[in-house]
């Protein structure tokens, strides 16, 4: 899911007497390296929200270098590239591939593909979060049902994918037992709480982009918007009214 979803080296922790595919020397707690992981995945989220394709069209000066960037976003590849189910498809795919193969155990022994999985799985987790939440302009802005379907079916892909992992581990590791359901509870848990935050946040870009079409209506009616026409948009409109005018009280 988005950022990064659950992170490379989640399974890899050791206890003594326990004999495993990655033996790199050093002992790493596996409930460690999957907070860890987590947290990445948060830095990606930060990142998105922070919008940093708009930050930087605003911040560089009008010449080549800003209408090269601006003529990027417009490309048809960008659009598809943040198609919501495409970018899901990059990185919980990319999650059950490593954990559920022996792909995951091989990273152990070859370091240029550990740090390839590690960009991989960082790339997908960051391309995840820009095409759900939707936030900075592309060629095509997707609609929220659909960015926020596509992220109702991937928490749920992730989190059977966490439950697959509590009750064995990717192939060719042997994990100690509590190491291994530690690590699927927090990758678990911790996939859900970052999904409720890009939960979040699409709604709030929706509601925003609702108030927008209220306001345009409202002036193309002249001040005044029909309840047959836009029921929606009208009831929205007393909701935040209300509010409006409960703060002016306090």
């Amino acid at each position: 899911m988005a950022g990064g979803s659950a992170g490379v080296g989640v399974l890899a922790g050791q206890r003594p007497g326990v004999r495993t595919a990655a033996r790199v020397g050093r002992r790493v707690a596996l409930p460690r390296r999957q907070a860890v992981a987590d947290g990445e995945r948060v830095g990606d989220e930060l990142l998105v929200t922070a919008r940093p394709l708009t930050l930087a069209l605003r911040a560089l000066p009008a010449g080549g270098v800003r209408r090269s960037l601006l003529a990027l976003t417009r490309v048809r590849a960008a659009g598809w590239l943040t198609f919501p189910p495409l970018a899901a498809l990059w990185d919980v795919g990319g999650l059950w591939l490593l954990y559920r193969t022996g792909l995951f155990a091989q990273t152990a022994h070859r370091p240029a593909l550990h740090l390839l999985v590690h960009v991989h799985v960082l790339a997908a987790g960051t391309l995840f979060a820009f095409a759900v939440c939707g936030l900075d302009p592309v060629r095509r802005r997707w609609s929220a049902a659909l960015r926020g379907g596509t992220l109702l079916v991937a928490g749920a892909a992730h989190g059977v994918l966490a439950k697959t992992l509590y009750a064995a581990p990717p192939p060719g590791l042997d994990v100690a037992t509590a190491d291994l359901r530690t690590g699927a509870q927090v990758m678990y848990y911790g996939g859900d709480l970052v999904a409720l935050a890009t939960a979040v946040v699409v709604g709030a870009g929706w509601y925003a982009a609702r108030g927008r079409a209220l306001r345009a209506a409202t002036r193309r009616r002249g001040g005044g918007v029909r309840p047959a026409e836009h029921p929606a948009l009208c009831t929205e409109y007393r909701v935040v009214r209300l509010w409006t005018d409960c703060r002016g009280r306090d």
